[in-house]
């Protein structure tokens, strides 16, 4: 039954995606049929390379049990793999229909983050993705924590899928500000949301794919939300004091990340202080705006 429900979401999330591709689609004049499109070129190779990239971070199991490497539905697809495999896919839809990939990633980007909050509650019917054991009585209810594997644990899908859910709700508030700023720019943010969630919670949680003692996730995390940072601080002059807390807050969240618990907190609210003076740098006019 819990699998069903696995599948289901899934295809709720892809659902939801589409029809919001679809209205977005309707609203910059762009066809009728993109949305659809999108979808059967981006998911297919999503799935695949979600699966994939977690049977390559836990090979030592599907080594010794080949065909399992076939049962997807029962759980095991990776988000970054997912992201990867749909990022193909649009690109070749972009070539096909001669679109630029810099606007159907940003046309994606929201939809993406929508569909990724539906589709962690999967997780909760699977009994997986959960975080570190919650032995204080006090804090042993949901939402705070999740009961599995005979223990109460931190609920951390659910705090991934709700920060999913603002981060749908933030990309729409800067669609229009990142349209001004060029194409491509909205996806970049939606590396920096959704890599700074998952460098957080990723460090909680009991099950992460490891590359020897390197949290994959964390680590993926890092890379994209310095480089998408990076660019748009020089690309749009970011003040120097804003400039500054992205690797301040890097430095925080990787040493937490390495077992300085006490960095985690601030490492939090400097990344929190960069996301927010770089957001008003795209909210402020330009001058040739008036």
């Amino acid at each position: 039954m819990s699998l069903r429900i696995y599948g289901l979401l899934i295809a709720l999330g892809v659902l939801a995606a589409v029809i919001y591709m679809s209205r977005e689609s309707k609203r910059l004049s762009l066809p009728a049929d993109l949305a659809v499109d999108v979808a059967l070129w981006a998911v297919p190779p999503a799935v695949v390379f979600a699966r994939l990239y977690y049977v390559a971070f836990t090979w030592d199991y599907y080594r010794a049990h080949p065909l399992a490497i076939l049962r997807f539905w029962e759980g095991g697809l990776a988000i970054y793999g997912g992201v990867l495999g749909g990022a193909l896919g649009v690109f070749l839809l972009s070539r096909r229909r001669k679109l630029s990939f810099a606007l159907l990633a940003d046309l994606v980007a929201p939809g993406l983050l929508l569909a990724q909050a539906i589709g962690r509650w999967g997780n909760f019917f699977n009994r997986e993705a959960y975080g570190l054991a919650v032995t204080n009585p006090a804090w042993q209810f949901f939402p705070v924590a999740v009961f599995a594997d005979g223990q109460w644990h931190l609920a951390t899908f659910l705090y991934e899928s709700l920060w999913n859910l603002a981060g749908f709700f933030f990309l729409l508030r800067m669609r229009g500000h990142c349209a001004r700023k060029g194409k491509g720019t909205l996806f970049l943010w939606y590396l920096i949301w959704y890599g700074l969630g998952r460098m957080v919670i990723e460090g909680l949680r009991t099950d992460s794919l490891m590359l020897g003692n390197l949290r994959v996730s964390q680590g993926l995390s890092a890379l994209l939300v310095a480089g998408a940072g990076s660019y748009l601080l020089v690309r749009f002059a970011a003040p120097l004091t804003v400039r500054m807390l992205l690797p301040l807050g890097l430095v925080m969240l990787l040493a937490a990340a390495a077992g300085q618990t006490w960095a985690l907190i601030p490492g939090f609210i400097l990344m929190a202080l960069f996301v927010f003076g770089l957001a008003m740098v795209f909210i402020k006019p330009r001058k040739e705006d008036g």
